[in-house]
């Protein structure tokens, strides 16, 4: 999995992150493990404190307000957030050297504790938007599971003033602010499936790999991105709770047949992100990437690169959690090549094989077979506009890694530009 990131012209690094998860999920280890192992690498790392802990923690009781104060005390608790975020983000810019921001929560987290209806009007009223406040604002999403879902014997509340919650409850929550953040396009879920010391160790390289940065076998893990053939779409009705979104990507003209090129638009309801990526498949061996956040109007400029050869692939992109596994779901949609025609594709990332593997899947999809590295089902290929028997263009050594916004494999190297 690739991500962008903010980048100076002096090539400085700002990494805005947010670490969040339930009750007893590691956040506090987490954050600080996170701060030593970067700072060791010679980063500055800043720490953007919990707003709902540093609000509670003045005597506010949600049991002593009323619906009316609950709805401006959350909807105020979004506005110190943003604005405390900023702060962190404003001295991140100015910073001289590369730069990790952590979030403890972000502002999606705050739509777990509203309802829908609460949630919609306070979008409306402050003309914000989940695209923004999302997609757009953060460049990485880490949800710590809490120890309430699959270690409860370690579940505590000793050790936190502001924590309550039993093991339903905290299910729940965890469950809650999770599902607050599908659809971002960098969310990485680290469960409960090892001891709490590789959990941590796992967060930490799922951060690094986002960054590109090699831990050697200081954090060892062995989890990978899988792909598989999905033979129909079931009814809205048979899924979990999802986001769906609208992607467009364009292949562009590039400067040799090693090189690809490509622009991605990726939004709901009207709203948007843009992002241009370069990748070369194999350079001296690895995998290497350039992607850079764009505008919209440097996205229409640079659409004027299309490459003839390529259709345009349209998809219905859909974002889900089964079991805290993060699932995303691309439908092929028309205009394209007939060989997309009903298309649909469904990625995951694990450290699991064979029957654990399958037993992770959601049983409610027909999957056909795994696909994982198969050049027929890459996006490079399946745009061509030739019939792949008659091209040259035809690409066998992608991996697998030229669509996916899952963490991709320790073999790849990724250098990653532009704004987030």
């Amino acid at each position: 999995m690739k991500t962008t990131m903010e980048t100076s012209a002096e090539g400085k690094k700002v990494y805005k992150l947010v670490l969040t998860g339930g009750p007893c999920g590691g956040k506090t280890t987490g954050q600080a493990r996170l701060c030593t192992f970067f700072e060791n690498l010679g980063w500055k790392v800043f720490r953007v404190p919990e707003t709902a802990t540093v609000l509670l923690s003045g005597g506010i009781k949600f049991s002593d307000l009323t619906a009316d104060e609950a709805y401006k005390f959350q909807e105020n608790l979004l506005r110190t957030m943003i604005q405390m975020e900023n702060t962190f983000f404003e001295l991140g810019k100015s910073c001289t050297r590369n730069c990790l921001i952590i979030c403890d929560r972000g502002v999606m987290d705050a739509s777990a504790f509203v309802s829908k209806e609460k949630w919609d009007r306070m979008m409306r009223t402050n003309n914000w938007n989940s695209v923004e406040l999302r997609d757009n604002r953060y460049n990485h999403i880490v949800h710590m599971v809490s120890a309430a879902n699959g270690a409860e014997a370690f579940y505590s509340t000793e050790d936190h003033a502001c924590r309550s919650e039993g093991v339903d409850l905290a299910r729940e929550l965890d469950y809650k602010s999770a599902a607050a953040w599908i659809g971002h396009p960098y969310f990485d879920v680290i469960d409960n499936s090892s001891d709490f010391e590789n959990k941590v160790n796992r967060m930490i390289e799922c951060v690094c790999q986002k960054l590109g940065i090699d831990t050697g076998d200081r954090l060892l893990t062995t989890s990978k991105k899988v792909k598989f053939l999905v033979s129909e779409l079931p009814p809205n009705t048979a899924f979990p709770a999802f986001q769906d979104f609208d992607v467009v990507h364009h292949y562009l003209q590039s400067a040799g047949p090693r090189v690809q090129a490509r622009l991605r638009k990726r939004g709901q309801n009207g709203h948007f992100s843009y992002i241009h990526t370069i990748r070369r498949p194999h350079l001296h061996g690895q995998s290497i990437e350039v992607k850079t956040q764009l505008t919209h109007r440097d996205y229409l400029n640079m659409l004027t690169q299309r490459d003839d050869a390529h259709f345009t692939i349209y998809k219905k992109r859909r974002c889900f959690l089964v079991n805290n596994q993060y699932f995303q779901m691309d439908i092929y949609k028309e205009p394209g090549h007939p060989r997309c025609k009903g298309l649909i594709l469904l990625e995951t990332y694990t450290s699991l094989s064979g029957d654990k593997l399958k037993g992770i899947l959601p049983k409610f999809l027909n999957i056909v077979k795994e696909v994982t590295g198969q050049p027929d089902y890459s996006m490079f290929n399946l745009s061509l506009k030739e019939d792949w028997s008659n091209t040259k263009k035809f690409c066998y050594s992608l991996h697998d890694q030229d669509e996916g916004e899952f963490r991709a494999n320790g073999h790849s190297q990724k250098m990653i530009n532009g704004k987030a």
